[in-house]
């Protein structure tokens, strides 16, 4: 007869007895009274009519045994309950239904007999938080929660103040606008690609110097190097000039401004009466027979800083006929009358050019601005036609007609560029220089490029100064202060400018005007002063770092324009 699977063995019957021991003195055990609820109610009907069945013991993993030692062994256990038998339940009993957030306020809608009572309610601001009455309830037995808060649960983003928060006031602000100015800062690295643009340049106006000078040079001096030993002393003082103003910071140049122009003017008026007369005109102040000076070159740079720095302190002022146009144009007026008086239209052109943009730069009226535009575009006329200056006219309308007398410097400038091709004749093999070309190499030095170099040699010095353009703009675009960003765009508007006057008179763009090739042409003050400028350019580019709102960006400008039209 088979022995029984749970007494099996030599000692079962003790194993037995030991177990009815533990049995009798296990602890009773007792049934969750939330859980026997939850089982008769699975035991009742539905409404389908079907009935839940109870849920079976546990087991603790048992194996599986024969039906009848099963039914014994249940017989003789006595309930139990574990813990785990809470997560048995019908989650749907457990559940707690949460009203449905409407968009409603949270304060409970007052009734007409509780009106004063809500009158003593605090208003909600997202800045401050709300005082809640004794207990943390409101007037009404409800809690009043702040504005934020109850946007957070009304799944809102918070509301905010569309008023910023003004700290200090405007006064105070242009207060440390200006001591910022005063502040030491820490410069960085100059622009590489504008320094080596100007040197390159700087470069070809050494070489091509020597080589459209020697032959007047040796005719009348005995010495083929005479003009470009002068030359490069002036391009070794201009590459001083821009070093020290390189280091220098821009910023400082705000103080000396205004001594510089007390100096340029009376030294353009200087000129009138003790000036040198040279080519027709009367430009130089000499002293001794080695050194002469061009006070119109200095003013350039002497306007630059000037006016950057009077149209950054009158900010908003800049708009009005009383305080931005009158001044400007009474200023302007004086500089080009005394620079027109020494037959300098061509520097007078770019002096006129330089300041216009700046002052359209810093912000002025429009209407106002093309008023001005069209009556000093009157002025030029009514100059231009007067003098030698119409017989330049005449000439730039017939090119080819009078050859010998008005367009003799035209016409021999187009054929130097047309005899050089596309690589050119080579280097010191111009024939143009040679006594038919007047003055090869101030104003018609860029012919002797184009003869000797070819039309890529033109096209390379082009791009070279297109690349100066790039670079300043982009500086002045990209300067934090109005200063700076003014200053960059009157030094490079200056420099490109002037290539562009020389070269469209050159080569017959424009009617015949007598200015400097820059780091190009022959002339000591014009070198060095341009390269000055170049290095005030420099140490602008020092402070760049690419900020988020450049004080000329289109976005700047916009949120300016949208400042003035809402107030």
């Amino acid at each position: 007869m088979p022995q029984d699977k749970f007494n099996r063995g030599k000692n079962a019957g003790e194993r037995m007895m030991k177990g009815a021991r533990r049995k009798d003195l296990a602890p009773p055990t007792f049934r969750s009274p939330a859980l026997e609820s939850i089982e008769l109610k699975g035991q009742q009907p539905s409404a389908g009519g079907s009935r839940r069945k109870p849920l079976p013991p546990p087991t603790h993993g048992a194996k599986p045994m024969k039906r009848r030692a099963t039914q014994a062994v249940m017989a003789r256990r006595v309930k139990m309950s574990y813990a785990a038998e809470d997560t048995l339940a019908d989650q749907k009993t457990m559940r707690k239904s949460l009203p449905r957030m409407r968009n409603r306020p949270l304060m409970a809608t007052m009734n007409e007999a509780d009106a004063p009572e809500a009158a003593n309610v605090p208003e909600v601001t997202p800045q401050e938080p709300v005082e809640l009455s004794p207990g943390g309830r409101g007037p009404f037995g409800r809690t009043v929660l702040p504005r934020q808060t109850a946007d957070l649960l009304r799944n809102k983003p918070p509301v905010r103040s569309s008023k910023p928060l003004q700290v200090i006031s405007e006064e105070e602000q242009e207060k440390l606008a200006a001591l910022e100015m005063f502040l030491p800062r820490v410069p960085g690295k100059p622009d590489p690609i504008l320094l080596v643009a100007v040197l390159a340049l700087l470069c070809i106006g050494l070489i091509m110097v020597y080589s459209a000078s020697s032959f007047a040079s040796a005719r009348y001096f005995g010495d083929a190097s005479y003009f470009f030993q002068k030359q490069l002393l002036g391009a070794v003082l201009g590459v001083v000039a821009m070093l020290v103003t390189m280091r220098i910071d821009y910023r400082i140049w705000r103080r000396f401004s205004l001594l510089g122009l007390a100096i340029g003017l009376p030294l353009l008026a200087a000129v009138l009466f003790i000036g040198s007369n040279a080519y027709g005109a009367s430009r130089w102040l000499v002293f001794g027979s080695f050194f002469s000076f061009q006070p119109s070159e200095l003013i350039k740079l002497v306007l630059a800083l000037y006016i950057a720095d009077w149209l950054a302190r009158k900010g908003k002022q800049v708009g009005t006929f009383l305080y931005g146009l009158t001044p400007f144009v009474l200023l302007l007026g004086l500089v080009l009358g005394l620079v027109l008086l020494q037959k300098d239209m061509g520097t007078a052109s770019v002096i006129a050019v330089l300041t216009t943009a700046m002052f359209f730069t810093a912000g002025a009226n429009i209407l106002q601005f093309l008023l001005a535009l069209g009556c000093g575009f009157l002025i030029f006329l009514s100059q231009a036609f007067s003098g030698y200056r119409y017989y330049r006219l005449i000439g730039f309308l017939n090119p080819f007609k009078y050859t010998t007398d008005i367009n003799l410097q035209l016409y021999q400038s187009l054929l130097a560029l047309g005899s050089g091709g596309w690589l050119g004749v080579g280097l010191g093999a111009s024939r143009q220089k040679t006594g038919y070309l007047p003055l090869p190499y101030i104003d018609s030095i860029f012919a002797i490029v184009g003869e000797e170099m070819g039309y890529i040699g033109c096209m390379v010095v082009i791009a070279l100064f297109m690349v100066l353009a790039f670079r300043g703009f982009r500086l002045a675009r990209r300067t934090q202060d109005v200063y700076g960003a003014l200053l960059a765009t009157g030094i490079t508007t200056w420099i490109v400018v002037q290539a562009m006057i020389n070269i469209g008179a050159t080569t017959g763009t424009i009617p015949y005007t007598g200015v400097p090739l820059p780091f190009i042409s022959y002339g000591g003050t014009s070198l060095v002063i341009s390269l000055a400028g170049i290095g005030v350019l420099l140490n602008i580019s020092r402070y760049i770092q690419a900020p988020e709102d450049p004080a000329l960006s289109r976005q700047t400008i916009t949120k300016r324009l949208k400042k003035k039209v809402a107030k």
